[in-house]
């Protein structure tokens, strides 16, 4: 989702939570991030919703993200804004061809959506990106009520920021994933769990789940939720997943013997070291800056 997508790429992200405001900015040598920063939340400041505003306390996400990207902008002012993946719907949807225009496009992408919404397309914002797959067009959509994004980017603006890209938490994410071989992606979250399973570094499947046990999930747990994602894409595709990232979970590792029991795939942290460049002071747990991450280097 880009306001004004003839801008240059931003070297800020923020992404905002539901319990916090992370923030960074990325390297002008291109090896990490140099600098990161996070705020918390007070508890029901940001509530994830595809139809209501999330921002139930928008002054103190608003003081989130001046204290988050104040530590980190110098004079910046652009920047990349996550937002929860509960916020926006992400579908794959096939299509035999697409017009080459790209308003024209964005109204077959619309009507195809328009049954598989919980409100009206109309009010909604779409943003698509459209993967070449043997004869076919497979699009990767971003929908996300209209009302809801102009609250989160009307925040950042009142902070002094400019939101030029709009992303979910996940799809942000995987922009930190390695993903020639088939590869799945597990985002952990306070309120969902979100599943990609990439491969050739193309999108190949997108869930969001419910989540009500947040970060306090366990191994067995997590690989029990995700399990039959990784069965529907192996009888799909005929492939198998030959590696596993996570994010979100303070504790990644603990899920690892489960799911490679499962997959019997390499299991490791999506964020590694080596991107936070030197960036981390230990104020922001590595573990929750997939999303920042992922925006920055992708």
């Amino acid at each position: 989702m880009s306001s004004n997508s003839n801008i240059p790429k931003p070297k800020l992200a923020c992404e905002i939570a539901v319990d916090r405001v992370l923030a960074g900015r990325f390297s002008d040598q291109g090896n990490g991030l140099e600098a990161s920063a996070a705020r918390e939340l007070a508890p029901g400041s940001v509530i994830p919703d595809l139809v209501e505003n999330n921002l139930r306390q928008r002054g103190a996400v608003r003081e989130g993200i001046e204290a988050a990207l104040g530590g980190v902008a110098q004079r910046s002012k652009d920047v990349i804004a996550i937002v929860p993946d509960a916020a926006v719907r992400v579908m794959l949807v096939e299509f035999d061809t697409l017009p080459s225009d790209h308003e024209e496009a964005l109204g077959v992408v619309r009507f195809r959506l328009k049954k598989s919404l919980p409100f009206d397309v109309d009010k909604a914002k779409v943003s698509y990106h459209a993967q070449k797959v043997n004869n076919e067009v497979r699009v990767v959509a971003a929908v996300a009520m209209a009302s809801v994004i102009d609250d989160y980017e009307a925040a950042f603006r009142e902070a002094g920021f400019n939101p030029g890209v709009v992303l979910p938490s996940t799809l942000a994410a995987i922009g930190a994933a390695d993903a020639k071989k088939p590869t799945l992606v597990i985002k952990v979250d306070a309120h969902t769990t979100s599943i990609a399973i990439l491969n050739e570094d193309q999108l190949q499947l997108f869930r969001t789940l419910e989540n009500t046990r947040g970060v306090t999930i366990t191994g067995e747990q997590l690989a029990e939720e995700v399990y039959p994602s990784v069965v529907f894409f192996q009888d799909t595709y005929h492939l198998n997943i030959e590696k596993i990232f996570v994010a979100g979970l303070p504790e990644a590792g603990g899920a690892a013997p489960a799911l490679r029991a499962q997959t019997g795939a390499e299991v490791q942290e999506l964020v590694s070291s080596a991107q936070l460049g030197a960036s981390m002071g230990g104020s922001v747990p590595r573990w929750r800056m997939a999303g920042v991450v992922g925006a920055l280097i992708s």
